[in-house]
Formats: C-alpha cells, structure tokens, sequence
C-alpha cells in the first residue's frame, strides 16, 4: 500500500516536472515580447546621438530609457523562466525541495497557468509521502 502511495506521489511529481518545463517555456516566449521596445530604443539612442543637429537630441534620452526598461523586463523574465525550468528539473531529480517549494509559491504570482502549477505543487510537495522522497528537504 504504502508503495503503491510513494508510486502515485513519484506519477505527480512526473507530471509537476513536465508542466514546469512547459510553463517556463511559455515564460521565455512572452520575456521576448519587449525586444520590439528595446530595438526600437536602440533606434532612438542611435537617432538622438547620430545627429550633428540640436533638434533631434531629446530622442537619446529617450531612446535610453526604453531600451534600460524593456532590457529589465527581458532579463528579469528570462530568469524567472529558467527558474521555472530548473524547477522541473530538480522535481524530476528529486532534488531541491526548498528551491521548488519557493519557486512554487513565486509561481502563483504568474497568473493563470503558474498559479494553477504553484498551487498543485505546494499541495504535492507539503505531503508527508513526497518529503521523504527527496533526501535533501532540509
């Protein structure tokens, strides 16, 4: 009985894994969104600073902070996918347990797939039966 509960939880844990993979995916993709922002920041600085007249330089500051901003919301997405990812990784492992449990509550903020993920996985991973199966839980 008590294996057949441990073979149940490790099936949950598999299946927690994929869809961390898929959802870190999904968050790359959309982290790429403000490269358009960035480029055409880039466009502005390159305007602003290119120009020997005085009327076009206001479009390098400009062309600055939307490149600063949107290279933020780039690196800060990309690192929040890759930890996605590697949360996958290490619940596949078997590995981590208190680096997927607070990726897991992070999840919830990304709404809706990763709050629906960050709430399965704190449910799966507070289960008695899964803390044993990861030798590091601390």
């Amino acid at each position: 009985m008590v294996e057949q509960y441990a073979s149940q939880e490790e099936q949950y844990l598999k299946i927690l894994s994929i869809f961390f993979y898929v959802v870190g995916g999904i968050a790359a993709l959309f982290s790429c969104f403000p490269f358009i922002h960035f480029f055409i920041g880039l466009f502005l600085m390159g305007l602003g600073l290119g120009s020997g007249t005085s009327e076009l330089l206001p479009f390098a500051p400009i062309g600055l902070f939307f490149a600063l901003i949107a290279g933020s919301f780039i690196l800060l997405g990309m690192s929040f996918a890759v930890c996605l990812i590697l949360t996958g990784r290490f619940l596949n492992e078997r590995s981590h347990y208190m680096f997927c449990l607070v990726m897991a509550g992070i999840a919830c903020a990304a709404a809706p797939l990763g709050t629906i993920l960050g709430v399965f996985t704190l449910i799966t991973l507070t289960k008695p039966h899964v803390k044993q199966l990861f030798p590091d839980r601390g």
